[in-house]
């Protein structure tokens, strides 16, 4: 007999480390440019830190205010994991602070995406596990549960995958299916070379413009010479 909404999926499949490494060091702009700038967790979920975020997901739900599940999820990750949590949103009761931050980075994971509330923002922000999050407050968590441990989730307003890659920096976070990844990684890192092509361009006062007129008059737009009342 099932539970559903207060259960634990113990295990999952997770992408080859490698493809998820090879990620790295790329901004997050250009990924998402190359999955038609969608699947960005939304940008009220911010980084509390700077430190890059890159692994992939071990997927909480929980009651918002409660942090009953993302304890047990701590305990149950692996070292590479990014514990995302979905929490509604809610930002009355922190669901993290210092001592959990610190527990999961003793534990090796590799940082959390938040959909809630955290506290001892300070400790954090000069903490090298990489957090983001909905907000802050020093409100403490409640501990009764349910939730539910490796299912499906919305972080952000993005749907989250247990093993999806989560790639992190000042910008955000984007979600990447492992199905789509290498596809992805290979548009991204030519995007990463167009445009050092086109800084090098803007650095020596070049830069063509004129796709800008070109569009403006394809989608109807009228040039005036003068205005007048």
């Amino acid at each position: 007999m099932g539970n559903t909404g207060f259960r634990i999926y113990n295990q999952f499949e997770r992408p080859p480390r490698s493809l998820v490494d090879a990620f790295s060091g790329i901004p997050v702009a250009n990924i998402a440019d190359n999955m038609n700038r969608t699947f960005c967790i939304g940008g009220g979920i911010r980084p509390y830190n700077v430190k890059p975020l890159i692994g992939s997901a071990f997927t909480v739900k929980t009651r918002p205010g409660d942090n009953l599940l993302l304890n047990k999820a701590i305990d149950m990750a692996s070292p590479g994991d990014i514990i995302v949590v979905e929490a509604q949103g809610d930002t009355t009761n922190a669901l993290m602070g210092e001592l959990m931050v610190a527990w999961a980075q003793n534990r090796g994971i590799a940082g959390f995406v938040i959909d809630g509330a955290i506290r001892d923002a300070g400790v954090i922000r000069q903490m090298t596990m990489p957090v983001y999050a909905a907000g802050v407050t020093p409100a403490g968590p409640y501990k009764d549960g349910p939730g539910e441990i490796n299912s499906s989730i919305s972080c952000g307003g993005v749907t989250v995958r247990p093993g999806d890659i989560l790639i992190g920096d000042e910008d955000g976070v984007v979600v990447i299916n492992p199905k789509d990844a290498r596809e992805i990684l290979e548009n991204a890192r030519k995007t990463v070379t167009k445009e050092e092509k086109v800084m090098a361009g803007i650095r020596n006062g070049i830069w063509d413009r004129t796709w800008i007129d070109k569009t403006l008059r394809d989608k109807g737009c009228e040039f005036v010479d003068c205005f007048t009342n």
